[in-house]
């Protein structure tokens, strides 16, 4: 059969992100004996127009639909993806067996397939998955009872399997040098699963929460042919945690130095799994970045939305980081359970003591089903156990959040380096665009700290140091 693939993901705010999840399903497409297209929409000028085209030319006969986020998870400029995916799946349910799948997909199935009118969906991850589903399409057969797959008009699908390994993503039919100008970098995944208990994250929900780690000689084959076939050389490498497990990231790290690669990297690392030996390797093998999912830097709310490391473990890495010459940015996650005015002082006073070169901000947390956050709204009256959470649902709720974030605007107005996306402080999407013209390489973060380029709408006075 003739599969055409779409990456319905058309954000590029911040930046564009490549569309790794289908470079990963190329191969196991092609290895069952059916031939497949791309469709990229995050660079088509009119979206209706490019999948038209690709289905008169293309001729397909199953239309696979990858949904990467359903909004962009930011309160309180929240905007909803729901409708693109709609509008690509009305041009083509009449000339294909449309199937959805995708991160987003997997996270809402029964409400986005009855949002969209597609035809099925795949569950979870899709490499085992897909090839038994268009089996099923080319011989007619029933979908229902496939383990993974829902199907339109059906109930909840059978668990799918989660898979003992992680393949190689094929990145042949995907533009890969238009990531790289405008993105700043190519994006990496060397594992998934996740064994961490954050209260609001979705990573154990979709991967499992056990760890499945790519072989290092493996990952630097994938390198060296980024760098050697499309001129790759700033790589953010995009697991949920780089150091974990830490053993994993050493052998990496030090087959990277071995293959001599050239390459610079930035990577999301837990602190609690940062010691001077670690970060010693990431920097010989082309490290000059990190992002810390730090959330808090209240002792109580690290506790209370499940994270792993501690404060002085956040410290102790941050110091570790500066004395290496990594650049850092911590994320800050305000509204969880049993926040107030102190445990936001608290965050506050551990970001002016670390002086990160940023401090990204997120007011709120969206709340997504099968999370423990989502139980915890329930119970609090924030969102009913049956509701529908295609269009975003943010804790604590609106009256808390709107206080909340009056004050977080506050403090981030008087720091330079803290960017609250969703408040619109010291953001400015013709900075962002001038960035990408100049074709900066790394986290834009990062360019923004080191060039004090970042100037925003607020033009905020220095921060305040204790």
């Amino acid at each position: 059969m003739k599969v055409l693939m779409i990456s319905a993901n058309r954000e590029r705010d911040p930046s564009p992100v490549f569309p790794l999840g289908l470079a990963f399903l190329a191969e196991p497409i092609e290895k069952a004996g059916h031939t497949s297209r791309l469709l990229d929409l995050c660079f088509a000028r009119d979206a209706a127009e490019a999948v038209g085209q690709a289905l008169d030319e293309g001729a397909p006969d199953v239309v696979l639909v990858s949904v990467r986020n359903l909004d962009n998870v930011t309160w309180p400029a929240s905007r909803s993806y729901v409708d693109g995916v709609r509008e690509v799946v009305s041009l083509c349910r009449d000339r294909a067996v449309v199937v959805l799948g995708g991160s987003a997909f997997s996270l809402e199935p029964l409400s986005l397939l009855a949002a969209t009118g597609a035809h099925c969906g795949v569950v979870g991850e899709g490499e085992e998955v897909l090839p038994r589903l268009l089996e099923r399409i080319e011989a007619g057969a029933p979908l229902e009872g496939l383990p993974g797959v829902v199907v339109a008009g059906g109930g909840a699908p059978a668990a799918p399997r989660i898979p003992s390994s992680v393949g190689t993503p094929s990145r042949d039919l995907f533009d890969v040098s238009r990531y790289l100008t405008e993105g700043g970098a190519a994006n990496v995944q060397t594992k998934r699963g996740c064994p961490f208990g954050c209260v609001y994250c979705t990573y154990p929900v979709l991967e499992g929460s056990r760890v499945r780690t790519r072989p290092a000689a493996e990952v630097v084959r994938e390198l060296r042919a980024l760098v050697d076939d499309h001129g790759v050389d700033y790589v953010e490498f995009c697991d949920d945690i780089f150091n974990f497990p830490e053993a994993a990231a050493r052998e990496l790290c030090e087959a990277m130095i071995a293959e001599d690669l050239g390459l610079s990297w930035s990577a999301f690392v837990n602190p609690g799994h940062l010691d001077a030996r670690l970060l010693d390797l990431m920097v010989r093998a082309g490290c000059d970045a990190v992002e810390l999912g730090t959330d808090s830097g209240s002792p109580t709310m690290l506790r209370n939305l499940g994270k792993s490391f501690t404060v002085e473990e956040v410290r102790l890495s941050s110091r570790l980081c500066r004395e290496a010459g990594v650049a850092t940015a911590h994320y800050l996650l305000f509204g969880g359970p049993g926040e107030n005015d102190e445990t936001v002082s608290e965050s506050v006073a551990l970001m002016d003591e670390l002086a990160p070169e940023a401090v990204i901000v997120m007011v709120g947390i969206r709340i997504y089903a099968g999370t423990d956050l989502h139980a915890t709204a329930v119970k609090e009256g924030v969102v009913t156990p049956d509701q529908c959470l295609l269009d975003p649902v943010f804790y604590p709720g609106e009256a808390n959040l709107r206080r909340l974030g009056e004050r977080v605007a506050a403090e981030a107005g008087r720091r330079r380096t803290w960017i609250v996306p969703g408040l619109d402080v010291n953001t400015s999407t013709g900075v962002l665009e001038m960035l990408r013209r100049r074709q900066e390489r790394g986290p834009l973060w990062k360019v923004l700290g080191q060039r004090a380029t970042w100037r925003g709408r607020t033009r905020p006075a220095p921060a305040a140091r204790p």
